[in-house]
């Protein structure tokens, strides 16, 4: 029926682009010889048979203008516009009929031709598009949509492999027969660019572990062949499509087309034993929401299931468009290794740990969102006495080494929460990302669709394969990191025993829940019990429990029930996780039997009858080309301790009013002064290095660029900012050195940069934005012979030339360092002040946070500190200015408890109890944002001795 009212609509678009054709073509000349005649009396012509003389033209020309004289003008230019448009009719007429003939769809020209071509092209294109064209289609015999796309896949590729610049290509131009159809077998010439040196490109990351292998294009490949040589069945094309549609190439594009393929291209290969669809079948119909995958088993098949995609809460993948190539560099210099291009390279759909386990993205985002708490717990105990630190580069990250990729990729995938935001004037950045969008995140399914523990159907998981133990322990660490910045009623909890949490653990780690002694309020979450019967017992009581609930307040399910607000007994998902055991299998299944309406859901390490079986080999795949995140014993150690440490818990904190402890130098001298722990304790005068070791100048001329790195990234000249021309990668590379005034390596830059990306292709990208950097700023200088970025070949570093930028984060250490070593008060006040006006915000402002957030942070700690040293010097005399000064402190760090002390303080020293009160509630209303913490009780002291200080001296 749609395809009839299509075809009508195009009929009627036909017919009244065809009314309008004929009337421009033959009604514009009728007009015109009807109401004007001959259109060439104005220039003497009065006869079409006897041309004028020269002397008619000049009197024609030079005599005054009447009205007939301008129509016959007016005529003649609409006879040259009507004959420009009969051209164009016949041009497009032409194109239209051949691009229809040759693609069986039109192709739009993309050649300029003013508007009498566009109107001609609209005109003929919807005549031909849908007279020629269709009838095109009822000759061939009614092909099905189907068997066209077979038609499509079974042409040999336009295989362009891309030529280097080093080599000149060899063309050659090749004919070949592919299998098609009778009615439209042809002979499709297929251009192939070569070089004499290329090799073929590396497997990217993404096709690794394609489950049928990869294969590499070459000249006169189609999907169609590639089906049959490969898996055996031509018609299984369409799933080498699916699975490499919008995979980014090696040469920046990506396939969008399944005609059109490229030479050297790697193509991720299905599974080849799958039984191949009968040829001509349809493809099988996705399955209604809320319904069961026809692909899973009934409980008790022992074959491994494709996980479905979940209904409801599940988001696909993140995929990367293909960038554009990128421009082309000028000169390059050979003893630089910066000065290259190269196409940038993109993201896939999981991670892939040092440790050899393999996550999603969904899961990399919730353990960013562990790491991210643990962030603001650590801002929120940082101490600000003492001199300030000038040293540069990233504070020491809370996610151990193995990690940190899981971190980087997880943390592209929260956004910011703007809910956080308590005060009105001025507005401040957000306290805390928003959580991810999934919970319990465990793998990704055969489509690439996140999948989350809680949204798969059936009874439970029965998990059995060599990564059986892996995929349990990414499932442990899934639920538990779900809900970090929830309240603690809601988050999941899980149960397992001592034999099967050893299993999972290193042999050295103790098998203890997350909180032996009791120090945090996760003594609840992970109930680690004595044996399989115990914790199946525990899930029954629960389970009886929860149904109970249910009857109670007359609710169909947990998820209704934690929906309404006339009860306080919400109810968090509960996870059962344990070894298989034939004597509980039926006790099992019960509780299993209730696990959409009870949020219950059971995981077993082994076979189950009952409960859907999943096959994981060792990488975590399973045998429909999904794959499960897998973890390593030290991987899960390592977690635990991360969530631990992250839940709420009662804090003894630290008084500003007690001497803080140095720590020792040895201590100190272990790790690079740039990423020391920003809890650490205030370093001495003795101990800092009195002036900053940044580059200088070497003479007084102004530089030619100023470089602004505190805020958002800009490039301004004295002629005004640099707005054109700059790629976003040569901001960062910019911004990333400025953070190491003395140089980091090509290698260094990309690790730092683009952490999860392959090593090569992050370095060609750094390359090309060093080389954009440096064109953009010679252009906009007009210093063709300047750097801007130095390259030393000795060390292989790159390092801004200080001769030529300013950059504004030096500055601010430079004051900083003079407020540190002046003798008198007004001298360091001076100083502070102007490093103060130099912090316009977090440290490259808008950049991608993964490699942002830990830099930002050293910064940010250290403008803490100046406003900090601004109000000691003011509270004597200008209460109202300190209180100002930490006020714009908390803009930026609105956690930090010790700046909250000092506000507290001086609003008591002054007899101002209101104002003690409410900047404790503000802290507390705060702190309720980091998973429900709650002020100190060196906080929750100063504050009681602010507000009763008699009280307070009398007790002391």
């Amino acid at each position: 029926m749609l395809r009839v009212l299509a075809t009508g609509g195009r009929l009627l678009r036909a017919l009244a682009a065809l009314v309008v054709l004929a009337g421009l073509v033959g009604g514009v000349p009728w007009l015109l010889v009807r109401f004007i005649g001959w259109p060439l009396d104005w220039i003497g012509w009065t006869q079409p048979g006897t041309p004028p003389s020269l002397d008619d033209l000049t009197t024609a020309l030079t005599t005054s203008w009447y009205d007939d004289k301008i129509l016959a003008l007016l005529a003649t230019l609409g006879w040259i516009l009507w004959l420009l448009f009969c051209r164009d009719v016949i041009v497009e007429a032409i194109e239209a009929s051949a691009a229809a003939s040759h693609r069986d769809r039109l192709h739009r020209s993309s050649r300029g031709g003013g508007p009498i071509r566009w109107v001609a092209a609209i005109l003929v294109g919807a005549i031909v598009g849908a007279v020629v064209l269709d009838t095109m289609r009822g000759l061939a015999g009614g092909i099905t949509p189907s068997a066209a796309a077979d038609a499509a896949a079974r042409r040999p590729a336009v295989a362009v492999a891309p030529a280097t610049a080093a080599t000149a290509p060899a063309l050659t131009v090749t004919t070949q027969t592919a299998p098609r159809p009778a009615s439209a077998a042809t002979s499709i010439p297929v251009l192939a660019v070569t070089t004499t040196s290329g090799t073929p490109g590396a497997i990217p990351a993404w096709a690794t572990d394609a489950p049928g292998g990869v294969h590499h294009v070459v000249a006169g490949d189609n999907l169609w062949d590639i089906a049959q040589a490969k898996l055996g069945d031509p018609h299984r094309w369409r799933e080498i499509f699916v699975l490499n549609r919008g995979k980014p190439q090696a040469n920046g594009y990506a396939l969008t087309d399944p005609d059109e393929i490229h030479v050297r291209w790697v193509l991720a290969l299905p599974a080849r034993n799958p039984a191949a669809p009968a040829p001509g079948s349809a493809e099988p119909a996705a399955p209604a929401p809320g319904t069961t995958d026809p692909a899973l088993p009934t409980p008790g098949a022992t074959a491994s299931p494709s996980i479905p995609a979940p209904s409801t809460s599940s988001t696909p993948s993140p995929t990367s468009t293909p960038t554009s190539p990128a421009t082309a560099a000028p000169t390059v210099d050979a003893t630089d290794p910066g000065e290259a291009t190269a196409p940038s390279d993109t993201r896939h759909d999981g991670i892939a740990l040092p440790s050899q386990g393999w996550i999603s993205l969904g899961l990399a985002a919730t353990i960013a969102a562990v790491a991210a708490l643990l962030r603001l717990h650590r801002r929120r105990h940082a101490r600000l006495s003492g001199p300030i630190p000038v040293s540069t580069g990233p504070t020491r990250p809370p996610v151990p080494p193995e990690l940190a990729l899981a971190d980087a990729a997880g943390r592209r995938d929260l956004e910011p929460d703007t809910d956080t935001e308590l005060t009105d004037e001025p507005p401040r950045p957000a306290a805390r990302p928003a959580p991810p969008s999934l919970d319990a995140p465990i793998g990704v399914g055969a489509s690439g669709v996140e999948l989350s523990l809680f949204d798969l159907p059936g009874p439970g998981l029965a998990l059995h394969g060599p990564g059986a133990e892996s995929a349990a322990r990414a499932i442990l660490a899934s639920a538990l990191a779900t809900g970090v910045y929830d309240s603690p009623a809601i988050r999941p909890v899980v149960v397992t025993t001592l034999d099967t949490l050893a299993r999972l653990l290193p042999d050295d780690a103790e098998p203890t829940g997350l909180d032996p002694n009791g120090e945090t309020f996760d003594g609840e979450r992970l109930l680690v019990l004595a044996d399989t019967a115990a914790a199946v017992t525990h899930a029954e009581e629960e389970m009886i429990g929860r149904r109970r609930l249910l009857d109670t307040v007359d609710s169909p399910s947990i998820a209704d029930l934690n929906t309404r607000e006339d009860h306080i007994e919400h109810q968090p998902p509960y996870v059962l996780l344990i070894d298989s055991d034939p004597r509980h299998a039926g006790r099992v299944a019960a509780v299993g039997a209730h696990r959409a309406a009870l949020h219950l859901h059971p995981v077993i390490l082994g076979e189950a009858d009952s409960m859907t079986a999943l096959t994981i080999a060792a990488d975590g795949t399973l045998p429909d080309g999904g794959r499960c995140a897998t973890l390593t014993a030290t991987d899960l150690a390592q977690l635990l301790a991360m969530i631990a440490e992250a839940a709420a818990r009662p804090e003894p904190g630290t008084d500003i009013d007690e001497p803080a402890a140095a720590p020792s130098i040895e201590a100190r001298a272990a790790g690079h002064p740039g990423e020391a722990d920003e809890t650490s304790e205030a370093p001495t005068a003795a101990d800092l290095e009195p002036v900053p070791d940044l580059p200088a100048a070497s003479s007084d001329t102004p530089a030619l660029v100023r470089l602004t790195v505190l805020g958002p990234v800009t490039v301004a000249t004295d002629a005004g900012p640099v707005t054109t021309g700059m790629r976003t990668g040569s901001y960062a590379a910019l911004a990333l050195l400025a953070a190491h005034p003395h140089g980091r390596t090509l290698r260094q830059i990309a690790a730092d940069l683009h952490p999860d990306t392959d090593q090569d292709a992050a370095i060609k990208r750094v390359r090309t934005d060093i080389t954009t950097a440096r064109r953009v700023l010679r252009t906009a200088t007009g210093t063709p012979e300047a750097k801007f970025i130095i390259y030393d070949p000795a060390s292989g570093r790159y390092r801004l030339d200080p001769d030529t930028i300013e950059v504004d984060l030096w500055r601010m250490l430079t004051a900083i360092g003079r407020a540190n070593t002046a003798t008198d008060d007004s001298t360091a006040l001076v100083a502070l002040r102007e490093a103060a006006d130099l912090y316009a915000g977090d440290f490259a402002d808008g950049q991608d946070r993964a490699w942002v957030t830990d830099y930002a942070t050293t910064h940010r700690h250290q403008i803490l500190g100046v406003h900090v040293r601004i109000a000691e010097y003011l509270e004597a005399d200008q209460p109202d200015a300190a209180v100002a000064a930490l006020e714009t402190a908390l803009r930026y760090d609105p956690v930090n408890e010790e700046l909250y002390q000092r506000v507290i303080r001086i609003h008591g020293r002054h007899h101002r109890p209101d104002a003690v009160r409410r900047t404790l509630r503000r802290l507390e209303a705060q702190l309720a944002e980091l998973g429900d913490a709650e002020p100190s009780e060196a906080t929750r002291r100063i504050a009681e001795r602010q507000l009763h200080p008699i009280a307070a001296g009398a007790r002391s």
